[in-house]
């Protein structure tokens, strides 16, 4: 495929492909959704690009244990974030936060770095409970808290469903400084005894906006209300409704406000643009022709629907393309399974929904492809978001019928 030019300085194009001659793909593979007009969403996404931030310390200079730094610097980080460098004293400083960014900004290591910073030199009791909306995000928090407290004798338990109860509850015999899991499954080890809210200081609630859209108020506010001995609460979410603003009252006093509202999306990272699939072409052929080119190396593909994910992912393997799928229907192992053939290379696409794609941090995504239109200004930046991150360049494409 030939070099691109941001797609403002060019208008839509068609996409010329030879039909694939392994495999065949079922139906007609359109997949036609409902959706605003998508060269609204490329042009709306370049004109949101803002002034790039400028941090005010280098990782290097954060005061934090050493350790920390040298493990920052070994993760190749160089500077904070915009949502790191604003929010890193307040944390530090015990004060409730609520944070506003996108995802992609680095709001994990953002509460992370400076939780455990006070961790150090304290006794595993149960002290920081971290509450994420799904299995996925929650053991990426835990990946990410092994690598920046690596060398410092901190401990964790991971609580998602999917997994053993009963080893869960073994494995609570045995404090550990931080807890990181699902509501449902921290719910079940309240009941059976095996964790005690009193013991927790701090609580975060990590894309709150998403927790609450998934029906978990009731949750947070059992464990809010169990958790008397509660010093610091930290709370991130992508987006600011009204629905939220009393609840994020009720749970935080007198709380730091920081809003981040872009995160890495811009024409210098993401090259973004539309193939239009005419008229008696088969959009899975060009799907299929698309991926076959050697610059396609580690591919992220969004469907709309579970099923569209899974008959998307059967026409690539018949074509001969590595590929595998994440969504709602899929057990936990499995999906574990599919992210770790990922990242590791062994397959080459991914297909996945945008609720099971939600959080994900999986680097050198090469491509992003929208087979199905999003339905909206939130999820074309979230989709394209999986790539073009951490100073890489990547492209997207939206599927135009």
């Amino acid at each position: 495929m030939e070099n691109r030019r941001p797609l403002k300085n060019r208008g839509q194009r068609n996409f010329d492909y030879k039909k694939p001659t392994r495999g065949r793909a079922s139906g007609n593979g359109q997949g036609k959704t409902k959706s605003l007009d998508p060269t609204l969403f490329v042009k709306k996404a370049i004109s949101q690009e803002v002034t790039k931030y400028t941090p005010t310390q280098l990782i290097e200079d954060l005061q934090v244990n050493p350790i920390i730094v040298k493990n920052l610097l070994k993760k190749g980080f160089k500077t904070p974030t915009e949502i790191q460098d604003k929010t890193l004293e307040a944390i530090l400083d015990g004060r409730n936060l609520v944070g506003l960014a996108q995802t992609g900004t680095g709001k994990t290591a953002a509460f992370l770095v400076p939780i455990i910073n006070n961790l150090i030199n304290q006794r595993p009791n149960f002290q920081v409970l971290i509450v994420s909306p799904t299995r996925e995000l929650a053991l990426q928090i835990e990946g990410e808290f092994k690598s920046i407290s690596k060398d410092l004798n901190l401990s964790s338990n991971c609580l998602i469903g999917g997994t053993s109860v009963s080893r869960d509850v073994n494995n609570l015999r045995r404090p550990s400084h931080l807890i990181i899991g699902t509501p449902g499954r921290i719910s079940d080890m309240i009941r059976q005894r095996a964790l005690n809210l009193k013991n927790f200081t701090i609580l975060v609630l990590d894309e709150f906006d998403r927790l609450l859209d998934m029906g978990f108020s009731h949750d947070i506010q059992f464990f809010v209300d169990g958790m008397s001995n509660r010093k610091q609460t930290v709370l991130f979410s992508a987006t600011e409704e009204k629905g939220q603003k009393a609840l994020i009252n009720n749970l935080l006093d007198n709380p730091v406000e920081v809003r981040v509202r872009t995160g890495n999306i811009s024409p210098e990272s993401i090259d973004q643009d539309i193939i239009v699939v005419k008229n008696g072409e088969n959009k899975m052929d060009v799907l299929v022709n698309m991926v076959r080119d050697k610059s396609f190396e580690k591919v992220l593909v969004f469907a709309e629907t579970k099923r569209w994910v899974s008959r998307i992912t059967k026409d690539l393997r018949q074509a001969g393309i590595k590929a595998d799928e994440i969504h709602g229907n899929k057990s936990q192992n499995y999906r574990i399974n599919a992210l770790d053939s990922f990242k590791n290379k062994k397959i080459q696409v991914l297909v996945a929904t945008d609720v099971a794609a939600r959080g994900l941090d999986i680097s050198h995504v090469s491509h992003v492809i929208n087979y199905q239109q999003p339905k909206n200004m939130d999820s074309y930046i979230h989709r394209i978001g999986r790539t073009g991150r951490a100073g890489e360049s990547g492209k997207a494409f939206t599927f135009v019928n």
